[in-house]
């Protein structure tokens, strides 16, 4: 059992808590969820098996409170993020690329296959939880579309489009042919791709851009457009 760190015992177990999360996450980016077990993550932690099952009666148990606890994080920073920047498109942008960071770190499988995995129950909870992301990505749509950079879209079909783009991205990368995780590319080759990506959904999205690469109002004249 870890050395007792923490002030309290509530303080204790929260911490240990973590501990069995992050050790989970890590097994989760280093070997995937096939073949993983309550006591590789265990031995992960530094903690006893017995430790893992006082907070989580199984795998699917475990896997349901990483996923959650990472989406509600990931989206209290990026709300943070989107609310310094005014452009919708710029904003989409921004979270396109928070996504494809989040998805390429955390090797969570994508929502197929996670529905494959959990019970009926668990995935109905864990698409509640993610549905917020849903909404943050559809009230970024619908601000383009008020604010004249989008085209007037169904905003709903248009969000679960670039979701679904996404996490098949992912997907693709995180996975070689026979199934193995794939050696981490260069730097330089995942700036290019997240960038490829942003553009691509940018423009799936109907944005428009001047010469510098800014974001222009779809009413904006080409000459305009060009001179700017």
């Amino acid at each position: 059992m870890p050395r007792i760190t923490a002030a309290t015992n509530a303080a204790q177990r929260a911490e240990t808590q973590r501990r069995i999360l992050t050790a989970f996450g890590e097994l989760l980016f280093t070997h995937g969820l096939p073949g993983l077990t309550m006591t590789d993550v265990a031995r992960h932690a530094g903690v006893g098996r017995t430790a893992v099952y006082n907070y989580y009666a199984d795998m699917e148990q475990l896997l349901i409170a990483y996923a959650l606890d990472e989406t509600e994080r990931f989206i209290v920073d990026l709300r943070d993020s989107l609310a310094a920047l005014e452009n919708p498109v710029d904003r989409l942008a921004l979270y396109v690329r928070a996504q494809v960071d989040d998805l390429s770190r955390r090797h969570l499988p994508p929502g197929p296959a996670m529905a494959a995995v959990l019970s009926p129950g668990s995935f109905a909870k864990l698409a509640d939880h993610v549905g917020d992301l849903n909404v943050l990505l559809q009230d970024i749509l619908q601000d383009g579309v008020e604010q004249g950079y989008l085209p007037d879209i169904h905003v709903a079909q248009l969000a679960r489009l670039i979701h679904g783009t996404l996490s098949a991205s992912a997907a693709r990368r995180n996975r070689t042919p026979d199934g193995d995780t794939p050696p981490p590319p260069p730097a330089s080759d995942v700036e290019a791709h997240t960038a490829q990506t942003v553009r691509f959904i940018q423009l799936g999205a109907g944005a428009r851009f001047d010469d510098a690469g800014k974001p222009i109002k779809l009413d904006t004249p080409a000459h305009d457009a060009l001179a700017s």
